[in-house]
């Protein structure tokens, strides 16, 4: 089992078989559709869709289960603030009020409010999983020779294969000196109290930053050494031609934005209006 977050995960299945390129365009497009529409209908449609993708991935829930617990958390309390300092918002959208109950002073839960903030808890859900499948599925080398095959300078895109091969580095480093740390007496568990832990969290935290400026300073050097940057191109060893399935994935996820963009010009706005 994958044992870092947010880190490459090989598997044998369809959409690891994609290339780079393929992946990063389907990516961009799916983003753009879910981000110009807020019909339910279409974003429950993105919902479904984005976990039968994660399944076919052949992804299981406890390789990412952290991470979606970590986003989930964030989403409920942006919820919560969005409630908060704009109580009305799905009032003023929507053009009708259903009052529900009132819960404190100015602040009445409303049909409409409920609705707006339902769809934009499935605008997440919508992007968050296609996002995720994107990192997990893309070997970084990969990734850097599909940014560069779309346009982008190769030293950017090397730029961003360096940084995702550098997540699952930082928290071996840290699970490192964790142990270590703890092996010297250091309690980092939930019988300390949380002021105390935080204190002891530096004596990880400062070794964690002095190991990163020193491997920042050996790949630096290596890639002077090696005189990277001079060419004005490069090739990649891991770059792939498109083949079928990539034109099949991408001619299915420009079906999917011409939906997205036809319901919008249906309902006359972004939104889809069920209080009319």
């Amino acid at each position: 089992m994958n044992t870092e977050m947010l880190s490459y995960i090989k598997k044998d299945s369809p959409i690891h078989k994609l290339t780079g390129a393929t992946k990063l365009i389907c990516f961009l497009i799916w983003t753009i559709a879910a981000m110009i529409t807020y019909d339910t209908r279409v974003l429950l449609g993105f919902f479904i869709i984005g976990l039968i993708t994660f399944k076919v991935s052949k992804i299981e829930f406890k390789e990412v289960s952290f991470v979606l617990y970590f986003i989930l958390f964030f989403l409920v309390l942006n919820a919560i603030m969005i409630f908060i300092f704009a109580p009305y918002q799905g009032v003023d959208i929507y053009g009708t009020r259903h009052d529900i109950f009132n819960i404190l002073g100015p602040y009445t839960l409303t049909k409409e409010q409920l609705f707006y903030e339902l769809n934009v808890v499935l605008k997440y859900f919508s992007t968050i999983p296609m996002a995720l499948l994107f990192i997990l599925t893309t070997e970084p080398s990969e990734f850097a020779a599909s940014l560069n095959k779309i346009g982008i300078n190769y030293k950017a895109a090397y730029t961003v294969s360096i940084a995702l091969r550098y997540i699952p580095d930082v928290q071996r480093d840290y699970k490192d000196i964790s142990f270590a740390q703890q092996a010297r007496g250091i309690d980092l568990s939930r019988n300390e109290k949380l002021i105390k832990r935080i204190k002891n969290s530096s004596a990880i935290l400062i070794p964690l930053i002095f190991s990163s400026l020193e491997r920042i300073d050996k790949i630096s050097l290596a890639m002077e050494l090696r005189a990277f940057g001079n060419g004005k191109k490069r090739t990649w060893y891991s770059m792939r031609k498109f083949e079928k399935q990539d034109y099949i994935a991408i001619i299915f996820l420009m079906i999917i934005l011409i939906i997205s963009i036809y319901m919008v010009k249906i309902n006359g706005s972004r939104f889809y209006n069920p209080f009319i």
